[in-house]
């Protein structure tokens, strides 16, 4: 099964490696055999059996972690989170200082802050079907990506809600502190039909703001409303929430992977995917907050 981020689709965070708490597992009690999709199944159904450093699973018992460092930890994907964020925030910051959105600079500012989100779209994508990770790619991405939402941010704080910047940040922490803790407290479980769930609506609203947009293009306005008015709060709403299911599936991805001894790479592949997620809900915030205070 497919994680919620693309990223983690490609290695070690997908089905075709059989690897993930909703992933190909044994059948009817019997062993896992193995498959083109996944040459090297084992009883365990550990993808990672034939890699050094993956943990052994015995008896039925859960894997225990080997005493060795070439494995992904919880620290890395800390350490690798908070430096691809960390890059994020600090050319967010200096697109926010140095390109100006006054009335004589909004447009050149605005379009470089375009050009920057379709270069971070396609360094992510570049990414996303890598089959390992490249961190200075991902942290390329997350520069451009930080020069976008310094932009964007500026502008709907200064020109449209004051304050906006710094209420998005406050929620989109708030949301990913709230659904940490209630998945840890098992709150949250994330199972196939979690997934199927969560992955319906997303395709769903996707879909619904793709027409939106396209008949925003075309016919002018506000398109179908979806983005505007009341229409427009309710799917920020939604967009929020969905990110908030987004961030439980990857914490299950994250936690399965170091679970079944992932290689250490995998944690710039943690890093990029939360870093996504944790971008969508910020957004989501900012355009609500934005409908909210318009006028």
């Amino acid at each position: 099964m497919r994680s919620s981020n693309p990223v983690f689709s490609r290695r070690g965070f997908g089905r075709d490696n059989g690897y993930a708490g909703f992933n190909t597992a044994p059948q009817a009690g019997g062993p896992a055999v193995a498959t083109q999709a996944n040459p090297y199944a084992q009883p365990t159904g550990n993808p990672y059996a034939q890699n050094p450093y993956a943990q052994q699973q015995q008896f039925g018992a859960p894997p225990q972690a080997p005493a060795t460092t070439g494995r992904m930890t919880i620290d890395d994907v800390v350490m690798r989170t908070g430096t691809t964020l960390g890059v994020l925030i600090v050319t967010a910051a200096l697109s926010w200082a140095l390109l100006p959105v006054d009335d004589a600079n909004i447009s050149r500012s605005y379009g470089i802050g375009i050009g920057a989100a379709l270069i971070g779209m396609v360094l992510a994508l570049v990414q996303s079907f890598k089959r390992k990770p490249t961190p200075a790619l991902i942290l390329t991405y997350a520069a451009f990506e930080g020069v976008f939402l310094g932009v964007i941010s500026s502008i709907v704080d200064n020109r449209i809600a004051d304050g906006a910047a710094m209420q998005a940040v406050i929620g989109t922490m708030a949301v990913f502190a709230g659904v940490l803790v209630a998945y840890k407290a098992g709150w949250i479980r994330v199972n196939r039909r979690f997934y199927g769930f969560v992955m319906a609506a997303a395709l769903g609203f996707v879909l619904l703001m793709a027409v939106n947009l396209l008949f925003a293009v075309f016919g002018g306005g506000d398109g179908l409303g979806f983005r505007s008015g009341a229409l427009g709060v309710v799917f920020g709403v939604i967009g929020i929430i969905l990110g908030a299911c987004f961030l439980a599936l990857d914490f299950k991805q994250v936690e399965d992977g170091i679970a079944y001894g992932a290689p250490r790479e995998e944690a710039w592949l943690a890093a990029f995917g939360l870093t996504l997620t944790l971008v969508w809900i910020y957004l989501e915030f900012l355009r609500l907050l934005s409908i909210l205070n318009s006028d």
